[in-house]
Parts: structure tokens; C-alpha cells; sequence
């Protein structure tokens, strides 16, 4: 449920859930998250007032539903793992992915977007440089079917 503050919140307190239940392991720990634009076309509303995300009569979708999500490379191929099964037409169900905003005490979940439908698109890795000694970042395009906030 989504908490109103006096303040803005800040955007660097947040939680990657990818459906495992366990948003505070390291696997989780993103550094970014990018969302699209939310839009509300009148091709993508059905008579019920729903949402679709194709145009009747259209065969490719009328939004670009894609997160992208970045994180530091620690070693763990779970991504990869998700990703090559995706590729190969192995993959496992489609999953929800919960992105929580954090308030100040970093303990209070104060708004929340959930992903639903969720399947890997793309995979990809900052450069390697030898004349820098940044941190090797790992991207994941995420394709979703519907967004929900609360």
C-alpha cells in the first residue's frame, strides 16, 4: 500500500523481488532500475475498460513494456541462467517482479510496482576497460504484460 509523505521520497532506496521471495539477498541488489513510460492509448483499452497490449486487428504490441534493470557483477549466473533458457525456449513459467520503494529508515516499504508476466529479453555487460577500474555492470531487458501499483 502506498504511503503519501510530506516529502518526496528519494531514489535510491529500493528492492528487486523477482518472485523468489527474498528481495534482500545479494542477487537482488540492483543498483538501477529504469522504468518505461506508462501509457494509456485508446487502442490498448478494451470495452471493459481494461487494458490490452495490442491494438485489435494490430499484430505487434502498440506499447514498448520493457524494465531494465542494472546491477554490479558479483559472479552469480542466475540472470544468465534465466535468460539462456528464454533463448533456448526452455524457460521456466513467466514470473512477477516486484520493485519496492523504501522510505527513509530503509525498513518501510512505501510504494510498490509489480510486474506481471515478466520474461528476459536481453542480457548485456559494460565494457572491460584496462586503463579504468570501474565496476563491470550487468543489464537485463525485462518484457512484462501488465503493471500494477500499490
Amino acid at each position: 500500500m502506498a504511503v503519501l509523505s510530506d516529502r518526496p521520497y528519494r531514489n535510491s532506496n529500493f528492492l528487486v523481488d523477482f518472485g523468489w521471495g527474498d528481495s534482500r539477498s545479494v542477487a537482488a541488489g540492483f543498483s538501477e532500475v529504469i522504468f518505461p513510460p506508462f501509457t494509456a492509448d485508446q487502442a490498448d483499452l478494451r470495452q471493459d475498460g481494461s487494458m490490452t497490449n495490442q491494438a485489435e486487428g494490430s499484430a505487434a504490441p502498440a506499447v514498448n513494456n520493457r524494465l531494465i534493470l542494472k546491477r554490479g557483477v558479483t559472479g552469480s549466473l542466475d540472470l544468465y541462467i534465466w535468460w539462456n533458457k528464454a533463448r533456448l525456449g526452455k524457460a521456466s513459467k513467466k514470473r512477477t517482479v516486484k520493485i519496492e520503494l523504501l522510505g527513509d529508515d530503509r525498513s518501510t516499504v512505501v510504494l510498490t510496482w509489480r510486474f506481471r508476466s515478466v520474461r528476459p529479453v536481453s542480457l548485456s555487460y559494460s565494457p572491460l576497460r584496462a586503463v579504468e577500474s570501474g565496476i563491470i555492470l550487468e543489464t537485463i531487458e525485462l518484457a512484462f504484460d501488465s503493471m500494477e501499483m500499490s
